[in-house]
């Protein structure tokens, strides 16, 4: 049995034969521009160091580098390296705010840890502390969308989570009840199984429906906790490193509170708790409240190290790609004297 541990980093593929035209078309208007200068056969013996050849062998040895790159981080796994636990556990689904005010500190301190900085260590630590429960991810701003399927993957979901940022999604604004729906949708349809969804936001500028499809969750079995994350006294937006902060039309600096009100009454009418990320107890307080919920019946596959095969194509990138530095474009002066493709 062989499979990859995330196929879809295999459309990355497509790439290759984009860098191959792209070397080509390079390769075809180098042979334009010398043709404006004089005939290339008149040409070409006051060139006496360039390779005809080396080029080739450079962009083929680089292209088997990406490819064996590509094959590694897509981690693929073989032979009979593969159990069947069974375990208890409960279905948690992420609603994560990546909304362009989530780049604002989180703490009085305009220059503090950044709220989506603060969110990710929090979810971080959380995920560690995850035992045999399947963890799903959803974005959101103005928009909302699934960034990880439920899984026991928790290596994947700290991958993607690590990787969140507001330039995901460029429609803005905090649609928090569109996250709680596509959070809903996201469950298994075992009625058996306990079912938790994690809001992470600021609560800022939220679009209407929120409170309702939290009253929908709760009326499912499905609880809504959530962490506040950001200073109700609000904060500027950074827009760089340099102190330039977000303004309006007429100038003025954009200032982001965060709002414990509605994140509150969403948790409440979502029959869960609300916390404030900025707690030292936050993460223990979600943690007690989803330990609380019944466990179910979960079952999932476990690859033994032995299985992963990507060490095999990760050593194969690095070889070629030293290869390529020891291949130069320069041509090899002993070889001169051979003339392999015609006869004399």
């Amino acid at each position: 049995m062989f499979n990859f541990a995330y196929p879809h980093l295999l459309y990355l593929l497509l790439i290759l034969p984009v860098i191959y035209l792209l070397f080509y078309w390079a390769q075809v208007a180098r042979k334009h521009k010398i043709k404006k200068f004089g005939q290339p056969a008149v040409l070409e013996p006051l060139m006496p160091e360039r390779s005809p050849y080396k080029p080739y062998i450079k962009i083929i040895l680089q292209m088997i580098a990406i490819l064996a790159l590509i094959i590694a981080i897509a981690r693929p796994r073989s032979g009979e390296k593969e159990d069947v636990e069974d375990s208890r556990g409960i279905e948690v689904m992420i609603a994560f705010d990546v909304s362009r005010s989530m780049l604002a500190s989180s703490n009085d301190d305009p220059r503090g840890i950044s709220r989506l900085d603060r969110a990710k260590h929090i979810l971080d630590k959380l995920v560690d502390k995850l035992n045999n429960d399947k963890v799903g991810l959803i974005v959101f701003a103005g928009e909302a969308y699934t960034q990880l399927p439920l899984t026991t993957d928790y290596i994947s979901a700290k991958m993607y989570l690590n990787s969140l940022s507001p330039n995901m999604i460029q429609t803005q604004g905090t649609a928090i009840g569109d996250a709680i729906g596509l959070a809903m949708n996201g469950f298994t349809s075992d009625e058996t199984m306990s079912k938790a969804i994690i809001l992470i936001t600021d609560a800022e500028d939220h679009e209407g429906n929120a409170d309702e499809m939290a009253k929908e969750a709760a009326n499912k079995g499905i609880q809504i906790n959530v962490i506040g994350v950001g200073s109700p006294k609000g904060n500027p937006i950074p827009l760089d490193n340099q102190g330039t902060y977000m303004k309006d039309r007429e100038g003025n600096v954009v200032t982001t509170k965060l709002n414990e009100a509605v994140a509150a009454s969403i948790a409440k009418t979502g029959n869960g708790i609300y916390v404030n990320g900025a707690q030292s107890s936050a993460l223990n307080t979600l943690e007690d409240s989803l330990d609380r919920l019944e466990k179910g019946d979960i079952q999932h596959i476990v690859y033994k190290a032995s299985a992963e095969q990507f060490p095999v194509f990760g050593w194969l990138a690095l070889i070629f790609l030293i290869a390529d530095i020891f291949v130069l474009d320069r041509a090899i002066r002993w070889l001169n004297n051979y003339n392999f493709f015609t006869k004399k």
